[in-house]
């Protein structure tokens, strides 16, 4: 059973360690210092959601309705690039400090709903959560799959507090106009290459 919990966990961060729009934001918020703890916790709690949702029978769902996944792909090929636009236009803005005064005066509530944006709305979580993951537990027995599972939620929450909170440590160098601007341009290119990816994908797989 322990070999089945570190198999979880190792799947679980090959999914999880590529940056994307939820390890962008997690970053950015421990870098601003701005609830980064609680952001943490909330992206922690939603993988733990949807990892147990797709090894115990959401893989089934997604994968025998094309038209769902055709949907979650193209939706989420939408909002990548619209996240990476946000992205981009921050790095180029002229007021740079003038934006980033008005983020750090967002509301608690504001930022939780973008958080769930970038969780919920980013199709990658999905394919990886369902399709990969829970491809592979969908074939354990039940005592091996809950194993797997305990592994995949282990690495989530490993990996999200872990980023907020090295993101926190290295604020003092990380958070001026110029760093912010080059983190910026960096996740809006990420962000574009994995909606044209994703895009690409979905062309050869609905064609």
């Amino acid at each position: 059973m322990i070999a089945t919990f570190f198999q979880g966990l190792a799947m679980s961060a090959a999914m999880i360690l590529p940056i994307g729009p939820q390890n962008a934001f997690v970053l950015n918020q421990g870098i601003r210092r701005q609830y980064h703890l609680m952001i943490a916790c909330l992206c922690a709690l939603s993988d733990i959601l949807l990892i147990c949702g797709g090894i115990f029978g959401g893989s089934a769902l997604l994968n025998q309705s094309p038209t769902l996944l055709m949907l979650v792909s193209w939706g989420g090929v939408a909002f990548l690039l619209w996240y990476g636009w946000g992205a981009l236009r921050s790095a180029f803005s002229p007021g740079m400090d003038r934006v980033e005064a008005l983020v750090m005066k967002q509301s608690r509530w504001r930022i939780i709903v973008t958080m769930l944006a970038v969780t919920w709305l980013n199709p990658h979580v999905y394919l990886d959560t369902f399709v990969v993951l829970g491809s592979l537990g969908g074939r354990l027995g039940s005592e091996e799959r809950t194993w797997f599972a305990f592994g995949a939620v282990t690495a989530s929450a490993l990996w999200f507090f872990g980023l907020a909170l090295l993101a926190a440590r290295l604020s003092p160098w990380l958070n001026t106009s110029k760093a912010q601007r080059i983190i910026n341009f960096i996740v809006g290119i990420i962000m574009w290459g994995i909606a044209l990816q994703l895009a690409w994908q979905s062309v050869l797989l609905f064609r």
